[in-house]
């Protein structure tokens, strides 16, 4: 038997979500962005719900390229909130247009920001239990998104990111991935 994170095992798409992405290093800007755009999303959902519907809010938000997305006008955002393939917030849906635009103007990057405030030096986690919602860290990268405009990005969301595109290592102590993302983290530049 194969030793997962207990999150990871209710659904065959949190197992694929599990072993093959969450907490891998993610790089480039506009996968990032994707990134912070399906956390925002997932507020207050079940991520199960946002793992189904990836694919249509890749269409619907243009593969998630920054520029395209931030050059959405009102036309996108009524096709957005009759898009039945996504969640259809409008609040989320502006706070998604409006990141767009906030990454356009970061002078390094999106990546390169959020990068920042990558964080390895945070305890194993023995169990869900010892997993924080929200750490210094992410209230810090919160506040500096908000600082550039960024919208949806509290610290639970901040933390939520940090732990999915690989800047802290959550997988239990026993969970077979934990190694191989320590293993990739300090292999590859971030950005």
């Amino acid at each position: 038997m194969v030793n997962r994170c207990g999150w990871a095992t209710s659904a065959p798409d949190y197992i694929a979500y599990h072993d093959d992405e969450w907490g891998r290093p993610v790089h480039g800007d506009d996968h990032v962005y994707e990134r912070i755009t399906l956390e925002a999303f997932q507020s207050g959902l079940s991520w199960l719900t946002i793992l189904r519907k990836r694919e249509n809010f890749r269409r619907a938000f243009a593969e998630f390229s920054i520029p395209k997305v931030a050059a959405f006008d009102e036309s996108d955002v009524e096709r957005l909130m009759n898009d039945t393939g996504i969640v259809r917030n409008r609040a989320k849906v502006d706070a998604a247009i409006a990141n767009a635009r906030a990454a356009v103007e970061l002078p390094g990057g999106l990546c390169e920001l959020v990068w920042r405030f990558a964080d390895w030096s945070a305890p194993v986690p023995a169990g869900l239990a010892d997993v924080p919602a929200q750490t210094a860290g992410s209230k810090a990268l919160a506040k500096e998104l908000k600082k550039h405009g960024f919208r949806f990005v509290g610290p639970t969301t901040a933390y939520a990111l940090m732990q999915a595109i690989g800047l802290v290592n959550d997988h239990v102590i026993d969970c077979w991935v934990r190694e191989e993302v320590s293993a990739l983290r300090n292999a590859a530049a971030p950005c």
